[in-house]
């Protein structure tokens, strides 16, 4: 059934108090903006549906759309109505509902996206949950945080973690309760409802959380957004990415309530509709400070792994540091042996950044998320890294949650646990620094006044005793010293030329490592010139 706004309005109010819907929608990518927005709508002007239980496989908006202007809106005004729960992997393009989470506005979960992903396809097949080893010994296990945000999901419990036991071996095993309702967005649906993702950046895990909704016991609606209707038999059948059958509702998306990502409304080449012939990689600045070091120093990295498998390599490159190094792989020559990954699907391309992440410019193949992170959970991959916030004595990380800062683990634990091969990559401290290079030894104008290396982390997304009896290779990369994780505990593995250990490394620790047959750095990364 094709809505307009008063019908959509009408069947938003059949919606009961207190039902669980999922939504779609990784950052603005494949995001049904309109839907969210007409649905709090009609709470405000109706005073319902209310008490709504929201779950979501990654985070639907950015900064100013979508969720975050929702959590605003709520956050200013007091209101503890409308939402009564949350399942979402991911919070940190809002700093409102992290402050709600925090002030205990409603009950809050976080599974990764990952799991979250993976298990709106299991409530679709009419499984109970997800099991795997994913987020054993981290904040998703029930010996620590239990997945749990706070202490209103402490006493709810409505999501939970549970420890199972196959022949002897621990594995978590992740619930949460089945949705009634989904949103969805496609680009095109046909007069059937046939929805087809041609303009759209990703798939996302839109078709598993519209058949989530539709799974037995309980059959409810799926509400899809799209741009246009087109007539039955325009869609090439294997286009169709989520059939008609099992789309109830369709609305027309509203000016402003469709873009590909955040900065930019639609790009072809994001969708795949036009491949350029050749790509320009961004460049970086240049300026030869920490970040550079660290994005040489990573470059290399993936350069010896090219080396020692005889083969290209596929990664994944978190946000931040990682994500910027395509340049130098290019300078290096072995951008062509290095294929990139992104959580959502794209391979390849261009990998946008910043509020446009999870999209990519001109991707040779874009999968499900779900599949993507299979890709990752089964060590098909063969690296990955990832940006920390702290880093204690046994390896294990922390890499954003501080105080009332409650950002989810994202897709870290998924990638972080499942591939053998992580480098975490970032400044040595945090807070504000100033470190330049001078005559091929390196300088620090200004030490930053955060310390990252710390006895006990304060959550654990990356647990380091889990990761060395799965016989993991780890190494943390930082501008003046690399790490590996050992048996025995942190090693210190390599410093930079200029950097003395007493004065530059261990006064901003708050544990020794182990220090034995320390190599420099390689030269060549302090150079103007690189490689």
């Amino acid at each position: 059934m094709i809505l307009d706004r008063k019908g959509l309005e009408e069947k938003f109010l059949e919606i009961e108090d207190k039902s669980t819907i999922a939504i779609a929608g990784f950052n603005n990518s494949v995001t049904p903006l309109l839907l969210m927005y007409s649905l709090y709508e009609t709470y405000k002007k109706f005073g319902r549906p209310r008490e709504l239980f929201i779950e979501i496989e990654s985070f639907p908006g950015v900064p100013g759309t979508g969720l975050d202007v929702i959590a605003r809106d709520m956050y200013e005004n007091g209101d503890s109505g409308f939402i009564s729960g949350m399942l979402l992997p991911y919070l940190y393009r809002s700093e409102y509902l992290q402050r709600m989470v925090y002030e205990e506005f409603f009950e809050a979960y976080s599974f990764s996206i990952g799991i979250a992903t993976s298990i709106f396809r299991e409530m679709a097949a009419g499984r109970p949950g997800v099991m795997t080893r994913i987020g054993l010994g981290t904040f998703h296990d029930p010996r620590n945080s239990g997945s749990f945000l706070n202490e209103k999901a402490r006493r709810e419990k409505r999501c939970r973690v549970d420890i199972l036991y196959i022949d002897g071996e621990e594995y978590l095993f992740y619930r949460a309760p089945k949705p009634r309702y989904s949103f969805i967005r496609g680009s095109y649906a046909d007069t059937i409802g046939n929805i087809t993702m041609r303009r759209e950046a990703i798939y996302g895990a839109t078709l598993p959380v519209a058949m989530s909704a539709k799974a037995m016991p309980d059959q409810g609606k799926v509400f899809a957004q799209v741009e246009a209707i087109v007539k039955t038999g325009t869609i090439p059948p294997k286009e169709v990415h989520v059939p008609g059958p099992i789309v109830d509702y369709v609305v027309i998306s509203e000016e402003g309530t469709h873009p590909q990502a955040a900065t930019f409304y639609y790009d072809p080449r994001v969708s795949g509709e036009i491949i350029p012939e050749r790509l320009e990689t961004k460049r970086t600045s240049g300026k030869l400070d920490g970040r550079e070091i660290i994005r040489r120093r990573l470059s290399m990295e993936l350069n010896s792994l090219i080396k020692e498998l005889g083969r290209p390599i596929i990664v994944n490159l978190g946000t931040g540091i990682p994500s910027e190094i395509g340049p130098i792989l290019e300078r290096l020559g072995i951008n062509g042996s290095v294929y990139t990954t992104v959580e959502s699907g794209p391979w390849g391309g261009i990998a946008l950044a910043g509020n446009d992440f999870g999209a990519a410019i001109s991707p040779f193949a874009v999968i499900p998320q779900a599949d993507q992170f299979s890709i990752y959970e089964g060590g098909i991959a063969d690296a990955a890294s990832l940006g920390f916030l702290q880093v204690d004595s046994e390896g294990n990380v922390n890499p954003s949650v501080l105080d009332w800062r409650i950002p989810g683990p994202g897709g870290f634990t998924d990638i972080s646990n499942g591939i053998s091969r992580i480098y975490f990559a970032g400044g040595f401290t945090g807070g504000k620094s100033d470190i330049t290079v001078r005559e091929g030894n390196i300088v620090i104008e200004r030490e930053g006044d955060v310390k990252k290396f710390v006895n006990r982390v304060k959550e654990i997304f990356f647990n380091g005793k889990v990761a060395l009896m799965e016989k993991k290779k780890i190494k943390y990369i930082t501008e003046r010293a690399v790490f590996s994780l050992t048996n025995d505990g942190i090693m210190l593995e390599e410093i930079a030329p200029g950097i003395d250990i007493d004065r530059d490394i261990l006064p901003m620790m708050d544990f020794t490592p182990i220090i034995r047959d320390v190599r420099t750095m390689d030269k060549n990364i302090f150079r103007d010139s690189f490689p």
